[in-house]
C-alpha cells in the first residue's frame, strides 16, 4: 500500500524549508511509504546515540552525514563503511562531523545516519529522471561507484509495469551478471522489479521529485534493498502542455488530409512562384475538390476564379495552403479563423528557424483562438494520394500505395519523394512538419491509425516537442500498424545539468532508444533504413515464430547474412537432424546443410526451388533468408522467377512465410531484385545487410504488437 499522505507531508516540509533535496532519513521515510526496501537505520545527534543505535541493529554498520547542504556525502568524507564496534561508532561520529565542517563550514548538520550494513549481492542502481520531452522516466543499471564510468543503464516511461521492469533487467549489457555467473547466485528478479515499479509510481504520483537515485541497491537471491537514497526536488510551477482531445484532433486532421475544398493563399499565374507551383500541382495532380485561388488583384488564376480573401469565398473551405511572405501570414490566418477553416498548411519560412520566435508564437495563438490546426511553418506541404492531393510546391506525385511518411526537413522530404518514385514504392502520404508549431507526429499517427489506405507509418524527426503524448499514441497505434522512426541528432548528449547519477546518465539518445523500444516503435538508424523499412515491412507477411533459416548459393554471403541476423536480433534456427538430412537430399556432397544451408554456386534452378519449398513447408521454420550468387547455371531472372513460383505454390496450399533475398552478381541482379519486390518478396542487390534489417524490423514490430 502507498501512503501518499506521508510523502506529501515530507515534501511540503522540504518546500517550506526552501530546499531542493531531501536528507537520507527523509528519503528513507518516503521509500517506506511506497514499499521500497531500505535497511534499518536511525539518526544520531551525539556520539553516544550513534553507539546505542549501532549496537541495537548489530554490527557492522554504515555511518553517513545527514545534511541538506551536502548531497555528495562521500566527497565530503561523510561516509564510513564497515564500522564493527560501539567504540568505532563513537569515533566515527566525531570524524564524520569534523569532515563535514571542513568540507562546508556553513552546512546545516542534522546528525549522522547509522545504517544496517548490507552484505554481498550484485550492486545495481534504480533511479528516475525528468526529461523535457518524455516527462518522468525510471532507470535501471549496474550500480556502485562505477555507475557513471560504465554507463550501463536503461530507461522506461514512468509509471512502469512489472513487465516493463523485468524487461529492464534484460536491457543492460551486463544482464547475464544478474542471472548468476561463475558460481554466483542469480538475483531476485521479482524483488528488483518491485523496486523499479515502486520508484516509477512514486515519481509519477509526485511530479516535484525531479531526480531520484537508489544507489547502490544490493540485489541477492532473496532480496533487493537500497543502501542509499538520494532525492532531488523541483517545486517550480510547470505549464501544462496544450493538447486537444483526440476526437477533436482526428476531426481536424480529416478535414486537412481529406479536404473537400482548398484555398491557395498567394496563388499566382506566374511561373517560378511557389503559389503557381501549388496551384499546378493541385490541378495536374488530379484533385477533384474545389480549388479557390486567393490573390488581392487577380480575377482568375489558371482558369479558376480568384478571390481577394478567403472570407469572400461563398462555400466552406477545409484547408488553406499559404504561399505568401512570413510577415503577411498572421493577418491571413485571422481571416481563415473567421472563415472557420480547419487547417493551415504554412509553406513560408522566416519564423522560429530564423530566430523569429515571436512571429511563430503569434500564429500559434491565432490558431488556438480560432481552432485552426497549423502544419509547419517552413514546410514543403503534403501529399495524400488517395485523394490525388498534392498540396505542395514540390513535384507532383502519383504512385499510390500504403506507406505514410513524414519529415521535419524539406531536404529529407525530397529524398523520400525521390526514393519512392525510383523504387516504385507507393505511398499514401508524404507530409512536411517543419517547425512543428502545432501539428506534430502524434497528430499524424491519430489520422493514419484509422486511415484504411495506410499500412505503415514512417517518420523522420529531429525532436519530439511532446514525447509523452507521442508515446501514448504510438504505443496504441504500433499494435495495429508498424510505426518507424528516424530520430536525427542521435549522437547529441543531453545538455541539462543533473544532480544525480541517474540524471548524469540520461543521454538524450539513450532515452529515445529505450522509450521507442518500450512503445513498440521500430527505430531506423539511417535515412536508407527508414525508406527500406517503409517499403519492405508492409510487404512481408507476419512471422509465426522466431526460427529463421538461411539458404545460400555462396558460403561467403551465408557468413555475412548470419552476422546480420545477430545484428538484427534474429534467431538462426538450430537445424534438427531430420531436417538436415532432408536438405542434404537436394545439395551436393560438398555443400553444407546446417544453418546456413549452402547449396553451392553450381546448382541448377531446381535446387533453389526444392530447398525453398522445403523451408516453406516445414512448420518449424518461420522465415527464410535467401542468398543468391550470380551464375551461368542459374541466371538472376531465372532465380527470381523460380522463387516466386515456389512462394506461389505454397500460397496455394495456404502456407505463407516471410522471405527476403540478397542478390550478389553483375547488373542483371538489379532487375531480378525489382521483379522479386514487385511480386511481394523484398530483395536487394549488392547487400547482405539491408534484407536482413528489413526482416528484423518486421520481427521487432510483430514482437511489440504481441503477434509472436
Amino acid at each position: 500500500m502507498k501512503d501518499k499522505a506521508k510523502v506529501r507531508k515530507i515534501l511540503d516540509a522540504v518546500k517550506s524549508a526552501g530546499r531542493d533535496s531531501l536528507t537520507a532519513p527523509e528519503g528513507k521515510l518516503i521509500c517506506d511509504a511506497y514499499g521500497i526496501s531500505v535497511p534499518q537505520e536511525g539518526v544520531a545527534a551525539t556520539a553516544a546515540e550513534a553507539q546505542k543505535l549501532a549496537a541495537a541493529m548489530g554490527f557492522p554498520v554504515v555511518m553517513k552525514i545527514v545534511s541538506p547542504d551536502i548531497l555528495h556525502k562521500t566527497e565530503a568524507g561523510g561516509v564510513l563503511v564497515g564500522v564493527k564496534s560501539a567504540e568505532e561508532a563513537a569515533k566515527g561520529f566525531d570524524t564524520i562531523i569534523s569532515n563535514a565542517k571542513k568540507y562546508k563550514a556553513n552546512a546545516q548538520i542534522i546528525g549522522v545516519q547509522v545504517q544496517q550494513m548490507l552484505k554481498g549481492g550484485q550492486e545495481v542502481i534504480i533511479g528516475a529522471v525528468t526529461d523535457d520531452s518524455f516527462g518522468k522516466l525510471v532507470a535501471f543499471g549496474l550500480g556502485g561507484v562505477l555507475v557513471e564510468v560504465l554507463k550501463d543503464i536503461t530507461f522506461r516511461l514512468a509509471p512502469a509495469t512489472r513487465e516493463d521492469a523485468l524487461s529492464m533487467l534484460d536491457g543492460i549489457q551486463a544482464a547475464e551478471m544478474l542471472k548468476g555467473v561463475r558460481g554466483s547466485d542469480p538475483v531476485d528478479r521479482e524483488a528488483l522489479a518491485k523496486l523499479i515499479v515502486g520508484v516509477s509510481e512514486l515519481v509519477s504520483d509526485f511530479p516535484e521529485i525531479s531526480e531520484m537515485d537508489l544507489n547502490p541497491v544490493f540485489a541477492t537471491k532473496d532480496s533487493a534493498i537500497a543502501a542509499d537514497v538520494r532525492i532531488v526536488v523541483d517545486f517550480s510551477p510547470k505549464t501544462p502542455r496544450y493538447r486537444p482531445p483526440e476526437a477533436e484532433v482526428l476531426a481536424g486532421m480529416k478535414r486537412i488530409m481529406q479536404p473537400a475544398s482548398i484555398a491557395v493563399i498567394g496563388a499566382s499565374a506566374e511561373d517560378g512562384k511557389i503559389g503557381n507551383s501549388v496551384m499546378k500541382n493541385l490541378i495536374n495532380g488530379g484533385y477533384k475538390g474545389n480549388i479557390y485561388p486567393i490573390h488581392p488583384k487577380a480575377e482568375e488564376i489558371l482558369g479558376y476564379k480568384a478571390y481577394k480573401s478567403v472570407k469572400d469565398v461563398p462555400g466552406e473551405i477545409d484547408t488553406a495552403v499559404f504561399a505568401i511572405p512570413a510577415k503577411f501570414v498572421a493577418g491571413a490566418l485571422v481571416e481563415c479563423g473567421e472563415k472557420k477553416i480547419a487547417g493551415a498548411v504554412l509553406i513560408p519560412s522566416g519564423f522560429a528557424e530564423t530566430g523569429e520566435h515571436a512571429l511563430q508564437e503569434e500564429l500559434v495563438a491565432i490558431g488556438r483562438k480560432y481552432n485552426i490546426r497549423l502544419m509547419g511553418p517552413n514546410i514543403y506541404g503534403f501529399y495524400y494520394t488517395p485523394a490525388n492531393l498534392c498540396a505542395t510546391f514540390c513535384t507532383a506525385y502519383d504512385v499510390k500505395g500504403s506507406a505514410a511518411l513524414s519529415s521535419q526537413s524539406g531536404g529529407i522530404g525530397m529524398a523520400i519523394i525521390g526514393f519512392s518514385r525510383s523504387a516504385k514504392m507507393g505511398v499514401s502520404a508524404i507530409v512536411g512538419l517543419g517547425n512543428k508549431s502545432d501539428i506534430d507526429e502524434d497528430d499524424l499517427l491519430i489520422f493514419f491509425e484509422q486511415d484504411p489506405n495506410t499500412k505503415v507509418i514512417a517518420q523522420h524527426c529531429e525532436d519530439l516537442k511532446d514525447g509523452r503524448a507521442f508515446a501514448e499514441v504510438a504505443r496504441r497505434v504500433s499494435k495495429k500498424k508498424p510505426v518507424i522512426m528516424l530520430k536525427a541528432g542521435r549522437t547529441a548528449a543531453g545538455a541539462k545539468a543533473a544532480s544525480s547519477h541517474t540524471g548524469a546518465l540520461a543521454g538524450n539518445d539513450k532515452i529515445y532508444e529505450d522509450v521507442l523500444n518500450q512503445i513498440g516503435v521500430i527505430r531506423a538508424r539511417s535515412l536508407r533504413d527508414l525508406l527500406d523499412f517503409a517499403r519492405g515491412v508492409p510487404v512481408l507477411p507476419t512471422p509465426k515464430g522466431e526460427n529463421v533459416v538461411i539458404i545460400t548459393g555462396a558460403g561467403g554471403s551465408g557468413v555475412l547474412l548470419s552476422d546480420a541476423c545477430v545484428d538484427n536480433n534474429l534467431t538462426l534456427m538450430p537445424m534438427p537432424a531430420d531436417l538436415d538430412a532432408a536438405f542434404r537430399k537436394f545439395i551436393p556432397p560438398f555443400g553444407a546443410a546446417g544453418n546456413p544451408v549452402d547449396i553451392t554456386g553450381g546448382e541448377p534452378p531446381q535446387t533453389y526451388k526444392n530447398t525453398v519449398l522445403l523451408g516453406l513447408s516445414d512448420d518449424r521454420i518461420h522465415s527464410l533468408i535467401l542468398g543468391y550468387w550470380h551464375t551461368i547455371v542459374t541466371p538472376p531472372m531465372v532465380f527470381a522467377k523460380i522463387i516466386v513460383e515456389a512462394r506461389d505454390e505454397m500460397l496455394a496450399k495456404g502456407i505463407e512465410k516471410p522471405i527476403v533475398v540478397s542478390l550478389a552478381g553483375d547488373v542483371q541482379v538489379e532487375e531480378a531484385a525489382q521483379y522479386l519486390y514487385e511480386h511481394g518478396i523484398p530483395a536487394y542487390a549488392y547487400s547482405t545487410e539491408i534484407p536482413v534489417a528489413v526482416l528484423g524490423a518486421k520481427y521487432k514490430w510483430a514482437r511489440g504488437a504481441g503477434l509472436i
